[in-house]
């Protein structure tokens, strides 16, 4: 059955919060101790961190989790992803460099990474990159593979089907939500089954379920879904 993606215009967003880890629980530490408590750019640790694993694994939900509390602090951020067919030049305001799913990065999209990467070493402010291979597995330029295989690696692990339904059965109930065995099955076959989008999903489902005063069944959701 083909699974339909989750975009409804939810503005939750990814933030560390509402990453739920399993078997990544190191890679969601070693984030948030680098992330702290609004302390300065210039105080963190420059050495440079790399993310990768399968669709689903929650890179690009860390990524943007990053960007959105360095932000929040009022830190200035770099940001270099795919679509960005245009990357401006470093900037020395910027507390960070975050770049998204660099296997997919163009010969000019890689020239810009590797500038801001040398920038960035000069200039001692971090390098947190996403991919989907390990460093030695991109089909990148040397010199851009090799500075992001140097510094903390770590491989994240695509939540099992029985976590994915654990950690829903979880959110529901502190929702005070009932979520049955049809729902469950619903939701993880017709929709997208990364574990952010579903809590999206669950989210919404919830709002929905209180507004028309109705429990969470399956009508529930495809009349949720006709009007959305």
């Amino acid at each position: 059955m083909r699974q339909i993606a989750l975009d409804m215009g939810l503005d939750s967003g990814p933030t560390l919060a509402n990453f739920f880890p399993g078997p990544n629980e190191a890679v969601l530490r070693h984030l948030q101790l680098w992330i702290g408590k609004r302390s300065s750019p210039a105080t963190r640790s420059p050495v440079p961190t790399y993310l990768w694993g399968a669709s689903g694994s929650g890179k690009s939900h860390l990524l943007q989790a990053v960007q959105r509390t360095l932000i929040e602090q009022g830190a200035a951020v770099g940001w270099l992803d795919a679509s960005l067919h245009t990357p401006p030049p470093f900037s020395e305001q910027w507390g960070a460099v975050l770049m998204d799913d660099v296997h997919l990065y163009t010969a000019a999209q890689q020239q810009a990474a590797f500038n801001w990467f040398v920038n960035a070493q000069t200039h001692q402010r971090w390098v947190l990159a996403t991919g989907e291979t390990a460093p030695g597995e991109l089909r990148l330029r040397e010199d851009l593979r090799t500075r992001l295989g140097w510094g903390h690696l770590f491989c994240l692990q695509v939540l099992s089907e029985p976590d994915r339904r654990a950690v829903l059965r979880q959110a529901a109930d502190e929702r005070g939500v009932f979520l049955s065995d049809e729902v469950m099955d619903f939701m993880l076959t017709r929709f997208s089954r990364d574990l952010g989008s579903l809590m999206e999903l669950l989210d919404l489902m919830d709002g929905y379920a209180l507004q028309t005063k109705r429990a969470i069944t399956i009508p529930l959701i495809k009349a949720m879904m006709d009007e959305a």
